[in-house]
């Protein structure tokens, strides 16, 4: 690693606001990052060496940042959300036992691969692309919005506690037992947050935090999350748990608007564009056009996503609509991919054809959502003057936490 790597991973990450900006529909920023990876890495002009030891533990960071934002993307504190939970939860539910037999389907056609994971990828969401896409539509009001989110909330939650395992079974003891440990540190966290949370001395801190910019928010946060890290190693799990249990956390408490600008400046400005231009530049898109398998790999999962969640859909009685922007994958893919490049599990071209598919779901979701905007009722949806909007660099500030 050395300065001129990392301007040109910076300078690579760029190409993710640039792609978004001026578009109408919502494209998110990682689409142009991971793009710029891909002609920069092992696809295109093999500049950079997503392997050395100095640029895969930035992109590890970035990893844990990664999930943390997409944790404080869990919409806990949105209001309403309890509406739509039953039936969410109903409609989560069978699309996981859906994409059982459909992960099944997947590796008998391809001839390869573990179908746990094509199941695990089928059955997983994205509230950190939903979110953001029905606020920009207008949609957090709307009841239909409201069980889609409660729905991808819990897939997303479900998926991410069992991607360490299912990614290596041998060792599927050890990463759930050091998941659960993690969780029970987190829950010991915020059990004694919200003990102190109202404190007199706590206000002080934070009052002098924000006069004088101690950023004392973001300091404690992050030290949460790269001790929890460390523990998620140490007990032999992955560090997105650590990541996403921070998230949580952050959702569940709630924070000053300034710790979500902090974040955007540190994740979005820096963390998560390297993982993303890092993760782009492992993939291998040749194999895609060499070997059908891969390509026919990419077309399954995405016709499959939407197979299944438009089955969900029906179960509970859900527009067509709805289903589709359900179908958004972001967090579970880059992590299936990003474990299974670095433990083997999962080759360049596997990786590129999960990636692409993931990049098509969050086309079809964007589908869904501007749907269900045009089909919104009058009175569903208000949009009172004033209220906070996620912006788009950062695919995990829930709107709860810029009040």
């Amino acid at each position: 690693m050395s300065f001129g790597v990392l301007a040109l991973i910076v300078a690579a990450g760029l190409a993710g606001p640039l792609l978004s900006i001026g578009r109408q529909a919502y494209v998110p920023v990682i689409v142009g990052e991971l793009l710029a990876g891909v002609v920069i890495g092992r696809t295109g002009g093999a500049w950079l060496d997503p392997t050395e030891p100095t640029t895969a533990f930035l992109a590890d960071i970035g990893f844990a940042m990664l999930m943390f934002a997409a944790g404080m993307h869990v919409p806990i504190r949105t209001p309403g959300i309890r509406t739509g939970l039953r039936r969410g939860a109903v409609a989560a539910v069978a699309v996981g036992l859906l994409a059982v037999p459909g992960g099944m389907a997947i590796a008998a056609a391809v001839g390869g691969g573990d179908a746990a994971v094509y199941a695990l990828l089928l059955a997983s969401g994205s509230a950190a692309i939903l979110l953001p896409a029905a606020q920009e539509a207008g949609l957090t009001a709307d009841t239909r919005a409201l069980t889609v989110m409660s729905q991808v909330a819990l897939a997303d939650v479900a998926a991410i506690i069992a991607l360490p395992i299912v990614m290596e079974p041998g060792h599927a003891g050890k990463a759930a037992l050091g998941g659960l440990l993690v969780a029970a540190s987190g829950v010991a966290v915020f059990a004694a947050a919200r003990r102190v949370h109202d404190s007199d001395l706590v206000h002080r801190f934070r009052r002098a935090s924000k006069h004088r910019e101690w950023a004392l928010d973001l300091r404690l946060a992050l030290l949460l999350l790269f001790v929890l890290a460390w523990v998620a190693q140490r007990a032999g799990t992955s560090i997105l748990v650590a990541g996403f249990t921070v998230g949580l956390l952050v959702a569940a408490i709630g924070g000053p608007k300034r710790l979500s600008k902090q974040v955007i400046g540190i994740a979005a400005g820096f963390f998560v564009p390297l993982f993303f231009v890092v993760l782009g530049a492992r993939l291998d898109l040749r194999a895609l056009i060499e070997r059908p398998s891969y390509f026919a790999l990419a077309a399954l999962l995405v016709a499959l996503n939407v197979v299944v969640h438009v089955a969900g859909a029906l179960v509970t009685r859900q527009p067509l609509p709805a289903a589709l922007a359900a179908t958004a994958q972001l967090g579970v893919p880059a992590g299936v991919v990003a474990i299974g490049l670095a433990s083997g599990v999962v080759t360049p071209g596997q990786g590129g054809a999960i990636i692409l598919a993931a990049l098509a779901s969050i086309a079809i979701c964007s589908v869904g959502v501007a749907l269900m905007a045009r089909d919104a009722r009058p009175g569903e949806t208000p949009q009172p003057q004033g209220s906070a909007v996620v912006p788009r660099g950062l695919p995990g500030v829930d709107a709860g936490l810029l009040e």
